[in-house]
């Protein structure tokens, strides 16, 4: 299962025993803010995209939504997520516990500026009941990320 990827994953850095499971589902924004009881803008979820053959992560906020022609603009295609089994077998999850860690080989991470606003957010590990709090500073370290994207909306009035 893919929790126990992320585990061993966060074990080499000392913060596995931080990955929180709960007896309820936090597959969605809400109701991952409803188990750690908090804001669901605070949720880092992590939305998956073929681009040019490849499979990429956008990770964002809770309340972002992906923005057609921004996305267009950074990666040159439509944005076109991928299908369940799609995700789980070029990601590596499956789709409720999709996040950032432990993903397969050739999988680029990106983190929306929708997160910058909040101090810690909430990415889930792997199954569709587990979360970590991290800092912004420790999702960058641990996703492995690409590069920070400007490619959602709905999350901030200016944009």
């Amino acid at each position: 299962m893919a929790i126990e990827k992320v585990k061993e994953y966060f074990t080499q850095f000392g913060i596995a025993d931080r990955i929180q499971e709960f007896d309820v589902s936090s597959a969605t924004v809400e109701l991952a803010a409803l188990a750690l009881n908090c804001e669901p803008c605070r949720i880092a979820k992590t939305l998956s995209f073929m681009v040019d053959g490849h499979a990429i992560l956008v990770v964002a906020a809770g309340d972002a939504k992906i923005d057609n022609p921004k996305y267009k603009a950074r990666f040159g295609t439509k944005a076109k997520m991928l299908t369940p089994s799609e995700v789980e077998t070029l990601v590596g999850h499956a789709v409720g516990g999709v996040c950032p860690f432990a993903v397969n080989e050739g999988v680029a991470v990106y983190l929306d500026n929708s997160l910058k606003r909040f101090e810690t957010v909430f990415p889930a590990c792997g199954s569709s009941n587990s979360a970590i709090e991290l800092t912004i500073a420790e999702l960058e370290k641990y996703s492995g990320f690409t590069s920070w994207v400007d490619v959602c909306k709905g999350w901030d009035d200016e944009h």
